[in-house]
């Protein structure tokens, strides 16, 4: 690509890493089990963003107590 233009972090409106991280833990339990259901749906469902929702399920589940 001839033309292609770098993406440049610095110039996007995204939420500093620093302050997203500290959003984590309003998660509730509650909406981290429904967001890992909401995940391996559409990790099973085989959609173009089925790879990606099956690796956040699985960061997911990995850190969350399970629901039993």
């Amino acid at each position: 690509m001839d033309d292609y233009d770098p993406f440049e972090l610095q110039d996007s409106d995204f939420a500093p890493v620093e302050g997203t991280a500290s959003r984590l833990p309003l998660l509730t339990l509650e909406e981290a089990h429904d967001l890992l259901r909401l995940l391996v749906t559409v990790a099973q469902e085989g959609g173009p963003a089925s790879a990606e929702a099956d690796r956040l399920a699985k960061e997911i589940a990995a850190r969350v107590p399970s629901e039993n």
